[in-house]
C-alpha cells in the first residue's frame, strides 16, 4: 500500500495556511497516520508555526523541506506565495530522513552524515533505492552536495530534488528537518523497500555551433575553452552579446548526445573568464544552448511523457517536479503553462507537487550518476509495485 496526499494553501497568514493544508491532507489520509513529508514554503512563512502544527498533527512524521522560488500542486497549480506539503503512508516502504549541518564547511561530511542518520532507521540497509533533498544553495556549490551525497549513498542510488530557493533575492534559503529550521544544511529522505519510480528530463535548450573543449577551468569559474578565453567562445556564437541565463552552457560529460546546463553568473571582460552558478569538470566538451519560450514549454511536456513512458507499473501514486528559477524568470506570465502541461498527462487522482528551485537534482535519462542541472524540468513519478 502506499498512500500519497497533497495539501496547498497561499493564504498569507501562516498558521491559517497550514491549517488549511493539513485539512486538506487529512481530508484524504482517511485516518492513517504518515510516515514522511516534503514542505515547499514561499520565503517569508513563520516556518517555526508551520513545522510545530504538522508535527503536532503527526507524531513521529519523518519531515524534510525547504524555501522556493515559486510552489506547484495538483491543487492549486502555480503558486508564488504559499505553502504546499506532500505525505507519504506505506506499509511495504521505509521512509527515513537525515540531516546535515554545516555544509558549507565541510559538504562531504555534511553529506554522510544526513544519509547516515537516515540510514540508520531503515531495517533492511541492502534495500534502498531513492533519496529525495532539498540542500543550501548559496553557501555552498550545488555538486558538491551532490557528489558528497553520491559518495555516501554509493553511485547506483538516484537522487532527486532541488536547492532552495528565496524569490530570486539572493539573500538566504531555509532548510526543514522536523521542527528545525536551518541554513547551510543538507536534509535527506531516503526511501528503502517495495516500490516503483520513473524519471523525465528535458530542458528546451538545444546547442548551437561546435563544440568547445574545456582547457582551463577552476571550480565554477570557466576560463578557457580551446585554449582561448570563455568569453571569446560565446561572442563567436552570440555576435558579441555577453553571457546570460538566456544562453548556458551545454555540458557534455560523455560520447552520448545527453547533456547538463550550467547557468552563467557573472564574467571578467578583462581576462575573459565566466563565472557560472556551478562546478564545471575539466576536460569535457561543452556547447552554448539557446532555447524559445515555446520550446522551454514543450521540455516540461517531454519530461512528464518521458516520465510516464518509463514507469514500469502500471499508475503512478504520485509526481514531484523540479523546475528551475530561471525557467520562472524567462517564462514569465506563461510559467503556469508548465503545470499545466502535466496535468494533462496526469490523470486527477495522482498528487502532484513540486517547487521552482536554485538547482534541479536527478540522474539524467539514460539513468547513471545524479547531476545538479539548470534551467531544467525534472519529472520524478513514484507508485506501489
Amino acid at each position: 500500500m502506499l498512500n500519497v496526499v497533497v495539501g496547498h494553501s497561499n493564504d498569507p497568514d501562516s498558521l491559517s495556511a497550514i491549517t488549511e493544508v493539513l485539512e486538506q491532507c487529512q481530508e484524504n489520509l482517511d485516518g492513517k497516520l504518515p510516515q514522511a513529508g516534503i514542505l515547499f514554503a514561499a520565503i517569508d512563512f513563520d516556518y517555526a508555526i508551520v513545522l510545530q502544527e504538522i508535527v503536532q498533527a503527526f507524531p513521529g512524521i519523518e519531515l524534510i523541506g525547504g524555501t522556493t522560488d515559486a510552489e506547484i500542486s495538483s491543487l492549486l497549480k502555480f503558486q508564488q506565495d504559499s505553502i504546499a506539503l506532500m505525505l507519504f503512508c506505506a506499509d511495504e516502504i521505509e521512509i527515513y530522513a537525515g540531516l546535515g549541518r554545516n555544509l558549507s564547511q565541510d559538504p562531504i561530511l555534511a553529506t554522510q552524515q544526513a544519509v547516515e542518520q537516515a540510514k540508520s532507521k531503515i531495517k533492511n540497509q541492502a534495500n534502498s533505492q531513492l533519496c529525495l533533498t532539498f540542500p543550501e544553495s548559496l553557501t555552498v556549490d550545488g555538486v558538491a552536495i551532490v557528489e558528497g551525497l553520491k559518495l555516501a549513498l554509493g553511485k547506483d542510488i538516484p537522487i532527486f530534488g532541488g536547492l532552495t530557493a528565496d524569490q530570486w533575492k539572493f539573500e538566504k534559503t531555509y532548510q526543514f528537518f522536523q521542527t528545525e529550521i536551518l541554513n547551510d544544511a543538507v536534509p535527506v529522505l531516503i526511501f528503502s523497500g517495495n516500490f516503483l519510480f520513473s524519471q523525465g528530463v528535458a530542458s528546451g535548450w538545444h546547442p548551437l555551433g561546435k563544440k568547445g573543449k574545456i582547457t582551463k577551468v577552476d571550480k565554477n569559474i570557466l576560463y578557457e575553452i580551446d585554449g582561448k578565453p570563455a568569453l571569446d567562445f560565446y561572442h563567436h556564437y552570440l555576435g558579441g552579446l555577453p553571457p546570460s541565463g538566456e544562453y548556458p552552457l551545454a555540458v557534455f560529460e560523455s560520447e552520448t548526445e545527453e547533456f547538463y546546463m550550467r547557468a552563467p553568473s557573472v564574467y571578467d571582460p578583462k581576462i575573459g573568464s565566466i563565472t557560472f552558478l556551478g562546478e564545471i569538470p575539466a576536460d569535457v566538451f561543452v556547447q552554448i544552448a539557446q532555447a524559445s519560450r515555446n520550446e522551454i514549454l514543450d521540455a516540461a511536456k517531454t519530461s512528464i511523457t518521458n516520465a510516464l513512458n518509463n514507469y514500469p507499473g502500471k499508475q503512478p501514486n504520485a509526481a514531484l517536479f523540479f523546475s528551475c528559477a530561471a525557467r520562472r524568470l524567462l517564462l514569465g506570465t506563461r510559467t503556469i503553462e508548465e503545470y499545466q502541461l502535466a496535468q494533462e498527462f496526469l490523470t486527477a487522482e495522482i498528487p502532484g507537487c513540486g517547487f521552482y528551485t536554485h538547482g534541479e537534482i536527478s540522474p539524467l535519462n539514460g539513468g547513471g550518476e545524479t547531476r545538479l542541472h539548470h534551467e531544467t524540468f525534472v519529472t520524478l513519478l513514484i507508485g506501489r509495485h
